[in-house]
Formats: structure tokens, sequence, C-alpha cells
């Protein structure tokens, strides 16, 4: 992984974590999640225009994440509502990089070296401790709020596996796409229609008066989230998917980060100290190789 390709993915990291905040912040996540997916159809759209069409090759990848983009963004709502942003994001995005290097191994033979797969374990166990402290009920407690700990936890496990689902898919689509700016124009058309007409189903003729007030931060949303996908799909077509999907998760630490900060969530020792960890992990895999 050059320094170009590693920046990209710490640029995206950020970016990442921002429009999940922004999702987060918009409490009924129906509506948030309809701005921010049709808004990016919308980029798409306008990038469409620009951007050379992707190769037949890719459609069946192109089509498959799509797919699993929707189920991604349904499980990434539910954890929201059951759980605080700074716990649920680094759950979520803790449980990909391991995923991601057993089937990058298997299907794509990207075997990481022993700097590598060293790097990948200790980046995810920082993840895992980051994401965890606090979480779980102890003693059969309930979380603030009244919601069980397990149901968000398992939700957002959940989305976790779909996070490396998509991240395989599309790591072989734009390959095969021969254009990353085209793959990810027509991935945000074709996956960002399906909430907003859901929405619209839901919500009918009262959708547009519900998404008014929240339309600047919504559309904010969906500009970020375009250019954080676009930077790892870029950055996968330059380097492997396993150090990228390990490297890429630094974003939980700005979402710990941004949780502590912006929505008052606990920061203590632990989760610093599982912050470190993560780093160690990532300087181990950026020397790999």
């Amino acid at each position: 992984m050059t320094p170009l390709v590693a920046a990209a993915v710490l640029i995206a990291a950020v970016t990442h974590a921002s429009w999940n905040a922004v999702a987060h912040h918009i409490r009924d996540q129906l509506l948030s999640f309809t701005l921010i997916s049709g808004g990016g159809a919308a980029i798409g759209a306008v990038l469409a225009c620009f951007a050379p069409f992707p190769a037949a090759g890719a459609w069946p990848y192109l089509a498959l994440s799509a797919a699993i983009h929707v189920g991604y963004m349904g499980l990434l709502m539910r954890s929201f509502r059951l759980g605080d942003f700074g716990q649920m994001y680094p759950i979520a995005r803790g449980t990909a990089p391991l995923v991601v290097t057993v089937v990058a191994a298997l299907l794509l033979h990207e075997v990481p070296d022993g700097w590598g797969l060293t790097g990948v374990a200790v980046a995810s166990a920082g993840l895992v401790g980051l994401a965890l402290w606090g979480v779980l009920p102890l003693g059969g407690r309930r979380r603030t709020g009244g919601h069980p700990g397990w149901p968000a936890v398992t939700a957002a496990l959940a989305t976790g596996l779909a996070i490396a689902g998509y991240t395989v898919v599309d790591g072989i689509g734009v390959r095969a796409s021969g254009t990353p700016l085209g793959y990810i124009a027509w991935l945000m058309i074709v996956q960002g229609l399906v909430i907003p007409l859901y929405a619209l189903h839901a919500r009918r003729a009262r959708l547009a008066a519900d998404l008014r007030p929240h339309a600047a931060r919504g559309l904010l949303g969906a500009a970020l989230s375009v250019a954080a996908y676009g930077l790892v799909l870029w950055a996968q077509t330059r380097a492997p998917l396993a150090p990228i999907a390990a490297l890429r998760e630094s974003s939980i630490i700005v979402g710990a980060a941004i949780g502590a900060l912006f929505f008052k969530e606990r920061f203590g020792a632990p989760r610093i100290a599982a912050a470190g960890l993560m780093v160690v992990g990532i300087g181990l895999m950026l020397h790999s190789g």
C-alpha cells in the first residue's frame, strides 16, 4: 500500500464517520437515510454524465453490491435506533476486517504476509475492544433508554457482515469495471432509489414536509457518503482488499470521538487503550510488503 493510497483511505475513514454521525443526528432514521440515499443517487447521476460506463463484466457485482448496500442501510438504521453512536458504529465497522481478510484470501488469493496478518489481527482486536466496552449488559441489566444490549449488538454485528460482503463484491466489481468513477456513480444510482421509494410509500403526501427541516444535513451526509466510498473504491484498484478494509476502520476512532464530543457519550481509558491497539495494528499493516 503506497502512502497515497493509505492517505486516501484515511481521508475516507474520517469522511465515513462524519456522514454516519450526520445520519445518527437526524432522529427519524427513515428520513435520514432517505435524504442520504436519495442525495447519493442524485450525485451519482451527475457523475455518470462525466464518467465512462462500467464494463459489462462489472454489472453482476454492481447489482449484488447494491442489494447488499440496501440491507446494510436497513441494519445500520436499526442499530442506530437501538444503541449509542459511539458504540454501534465501532461494532459495525470492527467486525469487517477479519471477514474481508478471510474471504479475500479464499476468493482472490490475496493472502497477507506475516506483518500484514499480524496487523489485521491486532487492529481488529483493538476495534472489538473499542466497540464492546460498556455495551454488553452485565448481570441482566438493560442499557440506558430501556433497550437490551444484545439486540443492539446483534444488529451492529450483522451490519459489519454486510460491510464485509459489499467490500469484497465491490473490490472485484470495481476492478472489472475499468472505471472507478463510473462504478461508484452507477452504484449510487442503483442502490440510492430503494429507501426513498419505500419512504414515499410509507409517508405518502407528508414526506416532503417531513424531509424539509433535515434537507441540508441529509444532503451533506449524502455528499460525504459518496466521497468516502469513492475514495475506498479507487484504493481497492491500487492495493489488496484486506489492508484497505482494516485501515479504513480507523474511522471508528473518529466515530468514538464524535460520540464523546457531540453526543456526550462515554469514552473512557479502556476505549483509549483499545484505540492505541488499533494504531499499532495499522502500523504493522503499513509495514506489510
